[in-house]
């Protein structure tokens, strides 16, 4: 019987789980699908992220035939066997050729390609785990637009399971087949955003308690546990426990505890969330360590990105770093405290008139209504600063930011009491 992951390849665009930065409304795949025009594409990213369906799709709204070579198996006697087809009838118009794993083609492989793509008799759709820019040919890299397919989210996996499920019954003309949303979202976990993966799992699952005749198949926690040879972690359908430890795991930073943020950090990742866990990191770094140690910030960016690029199991070196660099950095929430002041503010009372000395001044006319008359540039001054009125007149005299408690910050508050005495 054909894998169930075959079974489930989308038939339309709209059917494609995840990968929205390029197929969704507007983006460049779903621009190309209506225009009906291909440019010659690698697509690059991991395994069973739906490069190759996407291909498939793409070259069914063409009218031109289809061919596929794999970069791996195929040779230089492949390859012209496939151009050989633009001296028939059916290759008149041009082909497309999808080349799955291109980086394995040796670089005399990728040459011959480049006078055909050059004149458009040939739409070439290459796929590849590799970044192109290091591992294919860069002449022709520089002759194809190259399109990064991103790892799923577990979101996106359990949405391909529930398929998977739909599809099963349907096929074994099952009454139910009975697997828990805590089961579907363990498997979502150990998938590393591969959907094949998932589906695979999901179907070994079936095969282990389905017999013939069956009309229920069920796979309890306890079934998942021994076919995943993993403990099954804590999930629910409606996300509560997902947010609960993204709530300790933030709390945990805050609190300045480097064990129990582990810990949550730990839990959140082998749950195979690392977007969640990247932007979380983002949001504590300013809100929570912000003026205090505010190298914190561009250091955690950095964290971020490796972990994106790396992906998981990798992802937890630098995510682990910068967990625990939060942990036990100074802590100031001043900056964001004075903003939602000042948001509160602006909402319950009229702010009154910007100076006029510090409204725009350089467009014609804005003497004769006295704009930035007397303004006085600060960089023109002693120490960069001169006394002036910047305040709404309905705030002058409010405060909102008060300085923090910690070396930094103590250090701004000494140096400008000092010049403004």
């Amino acid at each position: 019987m054909e894998p169930l992951a075959s079974r489930l390849r989308p038939e339309t665009i709209d059917e494609v789980i995840g990968q929205k930065h390029i197929v969704g409304e507007g983006k460049i795949l779903s621009s190309m699908i209506r225009n009906k025009k291909l440019l010659n594409m690698l697509f690059y990213g991991p395994p069973g992220t739906g490069k190759t369906t996407v291909a498939r799709l793409l070259a069914d709204l063409m009218d031109r035939q289809f061919f596929m070579l794999n970069g791996s198996t195929d040779s230089l006697k492949d390859i012209r066997e496939v151009l050989e087809n633009l001296n028939t009838m059916m290759g008149y118009s041009g082909i497309i050729l999808y080349i799955d794993e291109i980086h394995m083609f040796n670089k005399r492989n990728q040459q011959i390609l480049l006078d055909y793509i050059e004149d458009g008799r040939v739409i070439l759709i290459g796929s590849t785990t590799e970044n192109p820019h290091f591992a294919v040919f860069k002449a022709l890299v520089s002759r194809c637009l190259v399109v990064e397919f991103k790892p799923l989210n577990p979101g996106d996996i359990v949405e391909g399971l529930e398929r998977g499920l739909d599809v099963l019954k349907k096929a074994n003309n099952l009454d139910a087949f009975n697997v828990s949303y805590s089961v579907l979202a363990n498997i979502a976990a150990i998938s590393d955003g591969d959907m094949r993966k998932g589906l695979n799992s999901l179907e070994m699952m079936f095969i282990s308690r389905y017999g013939a005749g069956q009309k229920v198949v069920e796979v309890t926690d306890s079934d998942a546990e021994e076919l995943l040879g993993r403990k099954m972690l804590n999930y629910d359908s409606d996300g509560d426990t997902h947010f609960d430890m993204l709530s300790a795991f933030h709390k945990s930073v805050r609190g300045s505890d480097p064990d129990a943020a582990i810990v949550y950090l730990a839990m959140l990742l082998k749950g195979g969330d690392l977007i969640s866990v990247c932007r979380r990191l983002l949001c504590i770094a300013s809100e929570d360590i912000g003026l205090a140690y505010p190298m914190a910030i561009p250091i955690v960016k950095a964290a971020v990105d490796s972990a994106l690029q790396l992906g998981l199991p990798e992802a937890v070196l630098p995510l682990s770093n910068a967990t625990v660099l939060l942990c036990t950095s100074p802590k100031s929430n001043s900056a964001p405290t004075a903003y939602w002041k000042a948001e509160a503010a602006i909402e319950r009372q009229d702010i009154g008139e910007i100076p006029s000395d510090i409204r725009d001044g350089h467009y014609s006319g804005a003497q004769s209504l006295g704009r930035a008359q007397n303004y006085r540039y600060p960089h023109s001054y002693p120490h960069h600063w001169v006394p002036q009125e910047y305040m709404p007149t309905g705030f002058k005299g409010t405060v909102f930011y008060e300085f923090g408690e910690n070396r930094m910050e103590e250090a701004s508050r000494k140096y400008w009491e000092a010049l403004k005495s």
